[in-house]
């Protein structure tokens, strides 16, 4: 069948299968490559996506029931360089390791902010949960997070505002 989507703000469209999954059409059909085969089964956070604004795993979701509804991914948050408060504090607070988990955990991240409202540790804490990081980044993605969120003023009252710089210590989430 034919399949169009609106991805980043552009059309997309192919011929292919109506169940196949919106992380294959992306990457294969649109050449869209940020969004990573992880798991395959929705639980690592890899390939997330935004749908109509909200975090998604994109290897579960047939590319057929996404009808009329926007799609962004890393490209196009990537597309506003290093404007975006998050791409700013993901890059001083020096998160990336190896780098392959970084797209997902970034539109998650991203979705989070997106929503406008106050966020305290435990928002991002629950935000990120099921997004893994083999090299075990999460408080230096927690501390980019909160960052960002004091940059946009959405830090919720009572949370403090990390320093910038690299951690001496990770833990895990």
């Amino acid at each position: 069948m034919m399949v169009e989507l609106q991805v980043n703000g552009a059309p997309l469209r192919g011929e292919v299968d109506a169940g196949m999954p919106l992380l294959w059409f992306l990457r294969d059909v649109g050449g869209l490559r940020g969004s990573k085969f992880g798991c395959g089964a929705g639980l690592c956070g890899a390939c997330t996506v935004h749908i109509d604004g909200a975090a998604a795993r994109a290897c579960q979701v047939p590319v057929g029931a996404l009808r009329g509804q926007q799609v962004s991914t890393i490209e196009g948050l990537a597309a506003q360089a290093l404007e975006h408060p998050l791409l700013r504090s993901w890059e001083r607070h020096q998160v990336a390791q190896c780098g392959y988990c970084q797209t997902g955990q970034i539109m998650s991240a991203a979705a989070l902010l997106a929503q406008g409202r106050p966020i305290s540790e435990a928002d991002v804490i629950a935000a990120m949960e099921g997004n893994l990081c083999r090299c075990g980044s999460y408080l230096r993605i927690r501390r980019a997070v909160l960052d960002a969120a004091a940059e946009l003023g959405l830090l919720a009252p009572g949370t403090a505002r990390p320093g910038p710089g690299p951690l001496t210590q990770e833990a895990a989430p």
